[in-house]
């Protein structure tokens, strides 16, 4: 895995000698004047809270009584005049299950190449059976759909739908790239989380894996690390993983709370949700999921689970967890407008539906006064609902009336 430094709240250590933005290796950025300056933005917003007079007065002062302001900000807890900064990193071969880690602790901006829209380049075995399941649900896709609805099923289209439930098959932790942008403040909380987990050196069978990379990471960022701020004192840690030994009481109401089996794939997804809470616990044995296209075919999915299983010491994408999702009837709506719809993934278009169902019907049960403003979400997918106007109409009877099967 390679760090790339793309920019940050001072740019200017990133651009050439004509202004032109350059992508430079993180250990090849003279840091330390970038990192002053964080520090001394953070002493100047802790100094607003206490200013007598303007903030030019602030900007002003000694370098010294900036400094030993940010100090006591971190001794004293008070991190977040820390945020005021940003930091954007371009991550190249990143493990896609370090990405999830990363992806669930709701502070960032991401941009991901998606294995639903590329061609994925894999190792041996691997890149032969995920060949396999595209030519697979390529044909499977033709002859259920494309004549019925050309416009839609596009051989474009279909080719993106065949890669993405092939991608069911490829290891969660199969190198993925991204560009990560977060706070100077979160950077060194997540920098902490990665040394809390590696000082374990877990046995945990999700996280074993991806601790070399982890310590790749903590290497590269160790020079814009300020190390007593990687402490949180707050007891804090990487959130995706749920380690409680309770089960997740289901709830309906003005906030709710569900769990349910997924894929890991299925999770990738939910999880850019900020406004909702997701983690997940590793299910006792292994389980995988089965696309929808393929059931009714008992020989394919048969040879579907068998080639999952094969994979299985990899964790495929398909690997089924127990998802946990908390948030309130304003955030679930929102997902709703996302995912309730022809042109998203299958697999959490479904989820969100049975969720949307079972929370209207409890609405229902309690006599809340929002379960007639629920309802009005019944009647199928987004271009449905009440004021949703679609800028791209699909005209996919299937997708709109949410019994599509790809």
């Amino acid at each position: 895995m390679k760090v790339y430094l793309v920019s940050t709240t001072h740019s200017e250590s990133i651009v050439d000698n004509n202004g032109q933005e350059k992508l430079s290796e993180l250990s090849d950025v003279d840091f330390d004047i970038i990192k002053q300056r964080f520090l001394q933005n953070a002493g100047h917003s802790a100094g607003i809270c206490y200013m007598k007079a303007s903030y030019d007065g602030i900007i002003n002062e000694s370098l010294d009584k900036t400094m030993k302001r940010a100090s006591q900000t971190i001794t004293s807890g008070h991190h977040s005049v820390y945020d005021h900064d940003k930091i954007s990193l371009y991550l190249e071969d990143i493990p896609k299950a370090l990405a999830m880690v990363l992806n669930n602790e709701k502070y960032y901006d991401t941009s991901e190449k998606s294995a639903r829209y590329t061609q994925m380049h894999l190792d041996g075995r691997e890149q032969a059976l995920y060949n396999k399941w595209v030519d697979i649900y390529r044909q499977l896709i033709i002859d259920e759909y494309q004549s019925k609805y050309p416009e839609f099923f596009t051989n474009t289209r279909v080719t993106k739908l065949a890669q993405e439930n092939a991608r069911y098959l490829i290891s969660v932790y199969t190198p993925t790239s991204m560009r990560y942008t977060t706070s100077y403040r979160q950077l060194n909380y997540i920098y902490g989380f990665m040394q809390s987990v590696v000082s374990q050196d877990s046995n945990n069978k999700f996280y074993k894996p991806i601790i070399p990379a982890m310590r790749n990471l903590m290497k590269a960022l160790k020079q814009v690390i300020e190390p007593t701020l990687t402490d949180t004192q707050k007891y804090r840690h990487f959130s995706l993983l749920n380690n409680s030994p309770y089960e997740i009481t289901q709830y309906y109401g003005d906030v709710y709370a569900t769990h349910y089996n997924g894929s890991l794939a299925q999770l990738a997804q939910a999880q850019r949700h900020r406004t909702i809470d997701y983690s997940f616990k590793l299910l006792e044995t292994d389980e995988y999921y089965v696309p929808p296209i393929l059931r009714g075919r008992k020989e394919l999915i048969e040879e579907w689970l068998s080639d999952c299983y094969k994979s299985s010491s990899a964790t495929p994408q398909g690997t089924l967890v127990d998802i946990q999702e908390r948030g309130n009837l304003d955030t679930f709506i929102e997902k709703m407008k996302e995912r309730e719809c022809s042109y998203a993934q299958l697999e959490i278009n479904q989820q969100t539906t049975k969720t949307n169902k079972e929370y209207y019907q409890a609405l229902v049960k309690q006599n809340h006064p929002r379960a007639q403003e629920l309802k009005e979400y019944q009647k199928g997918a987004r271009c449905t609902f009440p004021t949703y106007e679609c800028n791209s109409p699909c005209k996919f009877s299937e997708g709109i009336n949410l019994t599509r099967r790809i």
